[in-house]
């Protein structure tokens, strides 16, 4: 009996250490994807954008946002950019700002694929891929409304047709 006590003592050390520690590990990943977090803040990273500049989404409070998690090798992505860039046309005025965060890509490639396309949106550089990992993201491209407050309202997996893009962003200037 008393050669398992050593076996016991480590298997309830080990279960005590991972249940102390393991909320310091935890994310707030959802695993219904970004869908999930309706009705929460949405979280705020310090990024960078494609020129170097700080940004976050402190700087978009009173606007509706369109956040676009994306990367270049994605061809659903490159499909759906210029239609994200048309409805930041369509709607910048209104108080929509859409905004394309970079999944994992360096800076130079990020930039590069945005400029093949004229996009003139702001382009955020993710590296470390936390919007993606927070939302659960179940593949890209991946896309966010969030009200004025930053609460997220809606979230899609997968590519959308501009006439989609065009119906959230509505739905989120009225409120519904």
């Amino acid at each position: 009996m008393y050669r398992y006590l050593p076996w016991l003592v480590l298997a309830v050390g080990v279960t005590l250490i991972a249940t102390v520690f393991e909320p310091m590990f935890a994310t707030r990943a959802v695993k219904s994807g970004p869908q999930g977090f309706a009705g929460q803040a949405a979280p705020v990273f310090a990024l960078q954008d494609d020129r170097g500049s700080t940004v976050s989404l402190d700087a978009y409070r009173h606007r509706i946002v369109v956040m676009n998690l994306w990367a270049s090798w994605c061809p659903p992505c490159r499909e759906e950019m210029p239609d994200l860039q048309r409805l930041a046309e369509r709607y910048g005025a209104r108080g929509v700002a859409v905004v394309g965060v970079n999944e994992g890509e360096s800076v130079e490639r990020a930039r590069a694929f945005a400029a093949s396309l004229r996009i003139r949106f702001p382009i955020w550089i993710d590296s470390a891929e936390r919007y993606g990992r927070v939302y659960g993201a179940l593949g890209l491209p991946t896309t966010v409304i969030l009200n004025g407050e930053g609460v997220v309202i809606r979230g899609f997996d997968g590519p959308l047709t501009f006439d989609q893009m065009e119906a959230a962003a509505s739905a989120a200037l009225h409120g519904s």
